[in-house]
């Protein structure tokens, strides 16, 4: 088995350089690695990739980041076998949307900092998902749809998610959206981007305003699994023909039993769990990660 590490640039200030790989060399001598292959430019001074001789440890991703946090590069090892993967699942909130929509949300309700703090402990794994959802929806007793309406015009996509997703639909890859939100918002944000599919919560809705209460079943990080191998074997797939990306704890699952599970800007509990994070760049580093060249992207 053949390993590649990316090395991606989050801006043009701070490029990736040749100085950088040889800096790398001379740490990954130390984990028993070396490089294999000659280095290959996807996009100058921003990504370059090289063959390493084997998968990169925990301890030597804790390295690898310190030693490119000053200037905010990202990295990545992947199997060279099957780089460019033929399913997408993504996560929603915070990862191809910029904000948490719920908690958006709650800002017409005038709750929008109790909500989140309900949110941010449960995407960091302290609160269990069923009932923190339950308990936010249930805060928003009451509040109009109009409400959603106006959460969704104000919602924006996380810089290069467009890119990231009409790039791999266009290779052929299947790209599907799947969130612990509310399908009143994964509709339009996966038309906006380019995903063939979508999954998500529903809200129960009576006389145009929420009653308060999650529509059974929920959808959870073990439905995030569920959906994973359902697409799997819908397409006749394997587990390494797919990429999963996502930045809470309850992507953490479906990150890992990926061929490529990648956190993007994630809580704690991914970044510790998950070696391929893109802690800096936009979502066009999980193109680079995956021997994509700019000049495929599109546009």
């Amino acid at each position: 088995m053949s390993y590649i590490l990316t090395l991606v640039a989050s801006t043009k200030t701070t490029p990736v350089t040749e100085k950088h790989f040889k800096e790398i060399s001379h740490i990954i001598d130390a984990y028993n690695l070396k490089f294999t292959s000659k280095l290959v430019w996807l996009d100058k001074e921003i990504a370059a990739e090289i063959a390493i001789s084997d998968d990169a440890q925990s301890s030597l991703v804790a390295h690898l980041r310190e030693t490119l946090e000053k200037d905010r590069i990202d990295f990545f090892v992947t199997k060279n076998e099957n780089r460019q993967k033929k399913l997408l699942l993504a996560d929603m909130d915070s990862t191809i949307a910029s904000s948490e929509t719920l908690d958006e949300l709650a800002a017409y309700a005038g709750i929008k900092d109790k909500i989140a703090e309900i949110t941010q402990r449960a995407m960091e794994g302290d609160l269990d998902f069923h009932a923190a959802l339950r308990e936010r929806v249930g805060l928003l007793k009451g509040l109009k749809t109009t409400a959603l309406r106006a959460t969704l015009d104000e919602t924006t996509l996380n810089p290069g998610a467009e890119v990231f997703v009409q790039t791999m639909r266009k290779s052929g890859t299947a790209c599907v959206l799947v969130s612990g939100g509310f399908t009143f918002f994964t509709q339009n944000i996966a038309d906006r981007c380019g995903f063939s599919f979508n999954h998500g919560n529903r809200l129960e809705i009576k006389d145009d305003a929420l009653t308060g209460q999650v529509i059974d079943p929920i959808l959870d990080k073990h439905s995030k699994v569920d959906f994973l191998e359902h697409y799997l074997k819908d397409l006749s797939l394997t587990k390494e023909d797919c990429l999963t990306i996502g930045d809470g704890a309850n992507d953490l699952p479906m990150l890992k039993m990926a061929g490529l599970g990648i956190g993007y800007h994630p809580k704690e509990a991914v970044k510790s769990d998950i070696g391929n994070c893109i802690l800096y760049g936009d979502l066009t580093a999980a193109l680079y990660a995956q021997g994509y060249s700019s000049q495929y992207f599109s546009q």
